[in-house]
């Protein structure tokens, strides 16, 4: 201290803590001129005690003007110590740091003053200060004062000219500091950021693409940032280094993907936008590298695939077919079971768009891995059922392709259609509602007769009689309109004289005896006209309801379809068919006379010829010739003309007579289970209801009649299938 003092003159010392700027500027000339003498001299123990004088009296003094004078000073003595200021640097920067911090804004601005002068005349020599002085500089260009933000700014620039020319700059000390404040909110702060992200990497020495994993996440962030110049700087760094990547033989994919796989979920437009953009590049160019991340970037796609913003569809649809035409096998890192539950999460969008590209990739996994899809068939199996009760025809269509796919095992195909059935029983409106496009569906992506057998094996065994006779009765309705099923209608034609028509007409059978309609359309089409009269006529009282009367109307009116045309021909000789005509008079006289399917019945039968085209006159057979023999296509096939002769009588090896009593014991199963419903009902109201008299429930009606108890096929069940 003494040696400082002996050195500059009292009168100096007292200037350069003046109020006045002038009289503190004068006397750090003072000080500069004896400083360069001291240096000249090679004096440094009195430099030293010069430098600490400015510090410890001034910089740290807790007098503003104080402070300010041994700014300046300080900046004057590196100016006077030139060349040789390099070694004093210790003692003059830390000061100088210390008081950007101050609580004056004046001061603050002479210690930006004071830094900018210091680092004029030590270039090179200054970098070993660089972190301490960018994170005074970050701090400083938020700044509440304008004047200190334009001086830091003007500081900041002559910084950065100081490291694109130096030499000793590390890039690896410097990251840290920049990803730590790359989150930083404050405009001018991210302004800051940028432009010195900017300037790095137009350094050719400087290798700044291989440390952008570390500040990328923060470059789109800023993508959001409320000022359109922020944004539009952060997207030029953006775009700057994605042409980088482009021309790159080397670049860590894998670390970027992750951050691009978040930044494509922003509720911000133009980050998913730019997101999805970049991923798409990445899938182009990323190899092998990328193959690990492949069911994050699909998780990352497919949402986009239905954003609003019709650019980032645009690109993710493109980038969406670029990933599923890759091959890669799972020794490569490709992990089929990431990307199903992927693809298994987004079956559950609300995008119609996004749920059909998840399906097209479970199909496309199938093709190319089904055994390792097939391992983890019970991770997505439950979630494809329920796909096939989506609102969209196209997304139903394609979880059936998708099940006729994993249903080319038996296993697996025995697995689909259990599920199928136990979900049309659980779910009503599933069958109502798309239970004939998934039948008609799985029937042209699987074989038809193959599909029917299995559900009518499951159906026949079905311990819910009401559910099984819905479905039963969808089932035949779905049999007799579909134009996919045409070859089915077609092959039951032969039932009588071909043994794998007969095969599939005996095994519907066993099922179809839930439903008395069911049947007698089965027996129709089949052209087993006798048992179909047998049928009809074995029903009784409770089968004849109103249920049974709707379903016998929309049955005539499929008699009129092209279906049954060749039925409708076969009336031109009724000698030849008399059982025909027996079976539809039959139905004629259960109808109502005042509904409109019997006068269109009546009406067909009254068009029947009393002569047959080949010349025959049609006699009906006396009780005394009952057994009768019919020509049936070249055939000489026996018809009897009594329930018993029904029970003597075999057609192609069919014995009718046990089929009508196995049909019998099952609608007799379905009227005990009506009568104990029935009965649970009744013994659930109040005693004091007044029961319905037997009288009017024993009285016999032609027709309908509300007033009759309901039976069970007249009580409407929950999403009730009719004919």
């Amino acid at each position: 201290m003494a040696d400082a003092l002996s050195v500059i003159p009292a009168a100096v010392l007292r200037n350069l803590s003046d109020k006045l700027y002038e009289k503190r500027k004068n006397a750090a000339l003072e000080v500069e001129g004896i400083v360069k003498q001291l240096a000249m001299a090679g004096d440094h123990d009195k430099i030293t005690a010069v430098i600490n004088l400015l510090t410890n009296e001034y910089t740290y003094s807790p007098q503003a003007n104080h402070r300010k004078g041994g700014l300046i000073g300080l900046a004057a003595a590196t100016v006077g110590l030139t060349s040789e200021a390099a070694q004093h640097l210790d003692q003059i920067v830390p000061p100088v740091l210390n008081s950007f911090a101050d609580q004056d804004s004046r001061v603050r601005y002479y210690a930006c003053e004071a830094l900018y002068n210091i680092a004029k005349v030590v270039r090179g020599d200054f970098i070993v200060f660089f972190n301490q002085i960018f994170d005074a500089l970050c701090k400083l260009s938020a700044d509440s004062d304008a004047n200190v933000q334009s001086a830091a700014h003007l500081l900041d620039r002559l910084v950065k000219d100081i490291v694109t020319e130096s030499d000793q700059f590390s890039i690896e000390e410097f990251i840290p500091l920049l990803r730590e404040r790359m989150n930083v909110l404050n405009p001018y702060v991210r302004q800051f950021l940028v432009g010195w992200i900017t300037v790095l990497d137009s350094v050719p020495d400087i290798d700044m693409l291989g440390f952008l994993p570390d500040f990328l996440d923060g470059l789109f962030n800023m993508l959001s940032d409320s000022s359109h110049e922020i944004r539009q700087q952060a997207d030029s760094a953006l775009t700057e280094f994605l042409q980088e990547i482009k021309n790159s033989p080397s670049v860590d994919y894998g670390r970027m993907a992750e951050i691009l796989v978040q930044r494509a979920a922003s509720p911000d437009e133009f980050t998913r936008l730019t997101a999805i953009t970049w991923i798409n590049e990445f899938v182009k160019l990323g190899g092998d590298q990328l193959v690990p991340h492949y069911a994050d970037i699909l998780g990352a796609i497919l949402p986009c695939i239905s954003d609003k913003e019709e650019k980032i569809r645009v690109v993710a649809r493109e980038t969406n077919d670029e990933l599923r035409g890759i091959q890669a096998e799972p020794a490569e890192g490709f992990d089929v079971g990431s990307i199903l539950s992927v693809a298994r999460r987004h079956l559950s969008s609300e995008w119609e768009a996004t749920r059909i590209e998840a399906l097209h990739w479970i199909s496309a996994l199938l093709n190319r891995h089904r055994a390792a899809v097939l391992s983890f068939l019970s991770d997505i199996f439950e979630t494809l059922l329920k796909a096939l009760s989506d609102p969209s025809d196209e997304v139903v269509l394609l979880v059936l392709e998708v099940h006729a796919c994993i249903a080319k095992d038996e296993k697996h195909f025995h697995q689909l259609i259990v599920y199928l059935v136990q979900n049309f029983q659980v779910d009503n409106s599933l069958l109502e509602k798309r239970g004939a496009l998934i039948i008609r569906r799985l029937c042209v992506l699987l074989d038809a007769e193959t599909v029917y057998r299995k559900l009518s094996t499951i159906l026949q065994g079905e311990c819910d009689l009401d559910f099984a006779s819905i479905m039963v009765q969808a089932l035949n309705l779905i049999l007799l309109t579909s134009s996919e099923l045409a070859y089915l209608r077609d092959l039951l034609k032969k039932a009588l004289f071909n043994d794998a028509a007969k095969n599939l007409f005996l095994a519907l059978y066993a099922s179809w005896c839930h439903s008395p309609m069911a049947i007698i359309s089965l027996c129709l089409l089949a052209q087993t006209y006798q048992h179909a009269s047998s049928v009809i006529q074995s029903l009784s009282e409770e089968d004849i309801n109103v249920k049974f009367l709707v379903q016998l109307d929309k049955l005539i009116h499929l008699l009129e379809t092209p279906t049954f045309a060749y039925l409708r021909l076969q009336l031109l000789e009724p000698g030849r068919y008399m059982w025909l005509l027996k079976a539809l008079y039959g139905l004629l006289m259960l109808l109502p006379q005042q509904s409109v399917a019997f006068k269109i019945l009546r009406t067909r039968l009254k068009t029947v010829p009393p002569y047959s085209f080949s010349g025959e006159k049609f006699e009906r057979p006396s009780q005394e010739n009952a057994f009768s023999e019919l020509n049936f296509g070249g055939l000489k096939i026996a018809e009897d003309g009594d329930m018993k002769a029904d029970l003597r009588n075999l057609h192609n090896g069919i014995n009718f007579a046990s089929w009508l009593h196995q049909f019998e014991q099952v609608q007799q199963q379905h009227r005990s289970h009506t009568k104990s419903q029935a009965l649970s009902r009744c013994s659930s109201v109040s005693s004091t209801k007044e029961v319905q008299r037997p009288e009017e429930t024993n009285r016999a009606l032609p027709t309908p009649d509300t007033s009759r108890p309901p039976s069970r096929s007249s009580r409407r069940g929950p999403g009730q299938f009719q004919l």
